[in-house]
């Protein structure tokens, strides 16, 4: 496979800090900018990250050194130096278009962990098992571009990615609607117990904004690409409830769902374990072997436990029961800052790659 030179915009955010580690020995990736704010232009990813690093490992020895560019006004350099970017910045939503439809616009692609362009019609949100073939929607984003090559992809929010694989799984029997409630852990808002020790002992049943992605972003998952736009699916009709939970890393689901062919619990759980995309079909480098995992005791999935299955990279599905109002219920868990957020946009990146749109 080809080597690609690669940025981190938002490096030293939570998300970042993450990219910077599953980056450091990958084979096909070679890191060769970091940026963030104007305020860490100039200083080293040390100096940018001190009393900041929010990962239990240290950070990689070869980043330290590393002299940060401000994502904004040297964008420009940034472009000339890498294939593509990998974006992850706090910023608000309008600033963070802005941003990514520049770097767009310099002929570098971008694999946006951010949620501006999710909602963009013609910008594919990737998740590699499900719907790889959003990624031909890219040649009708660059006509609106006026770019070659620069386009922005996006992956989806951190709280669909247990249960949207699983129902994914399952959508010739053609799921009708779908009540969920999402336990999301405290990294997902980028803090620790140490930063945000309000949390310990505590949920709050509430996060901004989440609901509606867990509503939303489903439907362009499951959508197809109509002229130059994804036309986002319509069924199933899903209601979300999400929480904030005193967990450190993984987002668990209890999923209800009714199918109008409701097939058997065997046939399900037969599904789940054999459960392949295109990911596997590539043998991507970060995609699970297993994307789906079953457990059949009835004390699991459980977060500390289940998160880092397949490297944090698979999902864990269990308790699937007959519902007395829909027809099943389930609880699923991911590993919300590898598969959910930096992890999910590296695979999406090595798509992207394998299948030649990063080329040059």
């Amino acid at each position: 496979m080809k080597q690609y030179k690669v940025g981190i915009v938002g490096a030293t955010g939570m998300v970042g800090q993450r990219f910077s580690l599953l980056l450091e020995n990958h084979p096909w990736f070679e890191v060769v900018a970091l940026a963030a704010s104007a305020r860490n232009k100039g200083k080293t990813y040390a100096e940018a990250c001190e009393g900041r690093w929010k990962m239990t490992v240290p950070m990689p020895g070869k980043y330290k050194d590393m002299v940060m560019y401000d994502a904004t006004a040297d964008a420009e350099e940034i472009a000339s130096k890498v294939d593509f970017i990998f974006c992850a910045v706090d910023m608000k939503k309008d600033e963070i278009r802005a941003l990514e439809e520049k770097y767009a616009k310099l002929e570098c692609p971008v694999c946006s962990n951010n949620s501006a362009h999710r909602g963009t019609p013609d910008v594919p949100m990737i998740i590699p098992e499900i719907n790889a073939d959003h990624a031909e929607i890219i040649p009708a984003q660059r006509k609106r571009l006026g770019t070659k090559r620069g386009f922005i992809a996006v992956k989806s929010n951190c709280s669909i990615q247990s249960y949207v694989p699983a129902l994914s799984a399952l959508m010739d029997f053609e799921p009708t609607e779908v009540s969920v409630c999402t336990y999301q852990a405290i990294s997902g808002a980028g803090k620790t117990f140490e930063t945000w020790p309000e949390m310990v002992d505590n949920v709050i049943p509430y996060i901004g904004g989440e609901e509606e992605k867990s509503e939303k972003e489903p439907m362009k998952i499951w959508g197809r690409i109509e002229g130059d736009h994804i036309e986002p699916a319509t069924v199933p009709v899903i209601s979300a409830q999400c929480l904030r939970v005193a967990c450190s890393d993984g987002h668990m689901a209890a999923a209800s769902v009714k199918f109008k062919n409701k097939p058997s619990k065997e046939v399900m759980i037969e599904r789940w374990n054999n459960f392949k995309g295109r990911a596997q079909e590539l043998k991507l480098p970060s995609a699970p072997e297993h994307y789906l995992t079953y457990c059949e005791e009835d004390n699991r999935p459980q977060t500390k436990l289940d998160r880092m299955t397949e490297n944090g990279m698979g999902v864990t599905i269990g308790r699937l029961r007959e519902d007395t109002i829909f027809d099943y219920k389930f609880v699923s868990l991911s590993h919300n800052t590898l598969r959910g957020a930096a992890g999910g946009a590296v695979l999406m990146a090595e798509l992207l790659c394998a299948e030649g749109y990063m080329d040059r």
